[in-house]
């Protein structure tokens, strides 16, 4: 179980394929770019652009844009920049500039969340997934994933979360509290021994709650959601998620690879 929880930061991105927190860019601003950041957009970076312009990656609610500054610094453009010949030169720009640094931070952000280990620490594969006691699917995907996290190929870390019943904040705080949290999830997952809410420290109670900011900020729904990382064509790593249980197809793109 991982205990060295950060802040959580607000403003998250959820990407109708990214996930992201707002990482502001930390330069000075040319005057009409800071006016766009003064009526709420976050400026992330800045790229170059033709025609003298500077361009600059933002986001407001969700939703990522480029700023085009034009080349006197006076004016502000915001849109797609196409070229002569009908390409978009703005969506790689979006891509490398916004997306790539916020899912960056992201992941970090689930990596500092309080999650129970489930497979050999080792493993070379990570996947955080989202998981409320009181979840049948949560139930389900840990049976799914028994090949490959039995082979040594996978780990899941289980952020605890407690969603979906009155008793389920209870249930979590009783699986993170347990002396041997990995082994108590096991029991409860395998149906050995089923996890019953019982007291804990404040400091446990804390870690719960903080595991349901994090699942609300990044505007989840569904238990379990599941992240793991990929490689873009360009050679990047990125986030992709899954939220509920996954199809036959998507588990193996979530695993890596076929059963064992």
């Amino acid at each position: 179980m991982h205990l060295n929880r950060q802040p959580i930061v607000s403003g998250f991105l959820l990407l109708a394929g990214f996930w992201g927190s707002s990482l502001s860019y930390a330069g000075e601003l040319p005057p009409p770019i800071q006016a766009l950041a003064d009526q709420g957009l976050e400026i992330h970076g800045q790229f170059d652009a033709p025609g003298g312009m500077r361009g600059f990656g933002a986001s407001v609610q969700g939703q990522d844009m480029a700023i085009y500054l034009t080349p006197d610094g006076e004016h502000a453009i915001v849109g797609t920049l196409m070229d002569s010949e009908g390409n978009d030169l703005t969506e790689a720009q979006l891509d490398e500039h916004v997306r790539a640094p916020l899912e960056a931070e992201t992941w970090q952000l689930l990596a500092d969340s309080y999650w129970v280990q489930d497979g050999d620490v080792d493993a070379p594969r990570i996947i955080y997934t989202f998981t409320d006691a009181n979840c049948p699917y949560c139930h389900q995907l840990w049976q799914d994933v028994r090949p490959w996290v039995a082979s040594g190929d996978v780990q899941l870390r289980h952020i605890m979360v407690g969603i979906l019943a009155p008793d389920s904040p209870g249930k979590a705080a009783t699986i993170l509290g347990a002396d041997d949290p990995a082994a108590t999830l096991s029991a409860h997952k395998s149906g050995e021994h089923e996890v019953e809410a019982s007291a804990q420290t404040r400091e446990i109670e804390e870690q719960v709650y903080a595991n349901n900011q994090l699942f609300e900020e990044l505007g989840l729904f569904a238990t379990p959601t599941s992240a793991f990382q990929r490689e873009a064509e360009n050679g990047s790593v990125r986030i992709d998620r899954i939220e509920g249980m996954p199809s036959d197809e998507r588990l193996i793109e979530m695993m890596g690879s076929e059963a064992p």
